[in-house]
């Protein structure tokens, strides 16, 4: 009996996570449907709903059956639905608002996996994104390694990462063991967490818990700045013992690595890495945004992929919509 009890229970937890991916991939495909699919598409229904009209408008009274008025009726209706729709890709989704679904816990607990947000997109029309906005945008690729399906046929990102601004063009952003400093003070340490996975749905965590004090204790706090190497601007990740490695030492378990970086990023050349350690932190520069999750420990943000032009950005988020437990304004 007990083991029936465990079976069910399983399949009833896979049956709801099930809803939940398909939901998310819905929303996520309404949300990147192209323009040019909805107008065809309008198209065609406006024409079959004009043939439609026609036939009603030319049926004489006599020959106008019992369901006449709730076909004509059910007509109307569909017109609404059709241009609502219109009214609702054409003009609302790409210049008001849109939503989107969290698929991860990088900004965990201001949002939870499989929270529903609303992103206002008009907002960074007439002005940019302030240090602190939590923000929709479309990341680099290095951002999508090891997720192949999040880049399309020709290479091209076609998924929106949410992070929480942490520099803007001209700030000078570091990290040092784990306290953030926007242009020398520490910035919104209230927004800081160290976590680990709590629940998980196979490699997915879909819930976290702080770290205890030992824990905390234990955990090897990285450091991390923007400089320029080898001609170029990158983030360094760094902890007394390395820099940009693909492994870094002092992983603990199943919590976090101190730090994740991109390929592209790595340094293995030991020389190399202590002149990047001892390189003058970086400002961001003009036209690009710097991007973290409040889930400080468990999120690849752009302290391992760099900074996110200002063209890339596509919202702030505003509100939580669903589920009902978590509805408010992120903060």
């Amino acid at each position: 009996m007990f083991d029936f009890q465990i079976s069910n229970l399983l399949a009833q937890t896979a049956q709801t996570a099930s809803k939940q991916a398909n939901m998310r991939e819905t929303i996520d495909t309404l949300a990147r449907t192209p323009i040019s699919q909805i107008v065809i598409w309008a198209a065609i229904l406006s024409v079959v709903r004009f043939a439609v009209w026609a036939t009603f408008r030319n049926t004489p009274p006599h020959k106008q059956f019992a369901g006449y008025k709730l076909t004509r009726m059910l007509g109307d209706i569909f017109d609404a639905i059709i241009y609502a729709g219109l009214f609702v890709f054409l003009m609302i989704r790409p210049f008001g608002v849109q939503a989107f679904v969290i698929p991860t816990g990088s900004m965990w607990p201001t949002l939870h996996v499989n929270d529903y947000i609303v992103a206002n997109k008009a907002i960074y029309r007439y002005t940019n994104p302030k240090a602190g906005d939590i923000v929709v945008f479309r990341p680099p690729v290095a951002a999508t390694e090891g997720h192949p399906e999040q880049v399309d046929a020709d290479g091209e990102v076609k998924v929106d990462f949410i992070k929480r601004c942490i520099g803007t063009p001209g700030d000078l952003i570091e990290v040092k063991d784990g306290v953030l400093y926007r242009n020398g003070e520490v910035f919104r340490p209230e927004v800081k967490h160290l976590s680990t996975c709590a629940e998980r749905d196979g490699d997915n965590c879909l819930e976290f818990r702080d770290l205890t004090e030992a824990e905390t204790a234990n955990l090897t706090k990285a450091s991390f700045k923007l400089i320029t190497f080898k001609g170029k601007l990158i983030p360094l990740n760094y902890t007394e013992h390395d820099a940009n490695q693909e492994a870094p030492a002092s992983a603990i378990g199943e919590l976090s690595f101190p730090y994740n970086v991109a390929k592209g990023f790595y340094i293995e050349d030991t020389k190399q890495m202590t002149a990047a350690m001892k390189a003058p932190a970086e400002k961001v520069p003009p036209g690009y945004y710097l991007f973290m999750g409040d889930n400080r420990n468990n999120s690849f943000d752009g302290r391992g992929w760099g900074l996110v032009p200002r063209q890339w950005i596509v919202g702030r988020a505003e509100y939580i919509w669903f589920p009902l437990k978590h509805m408010s304004k992120p903060r």
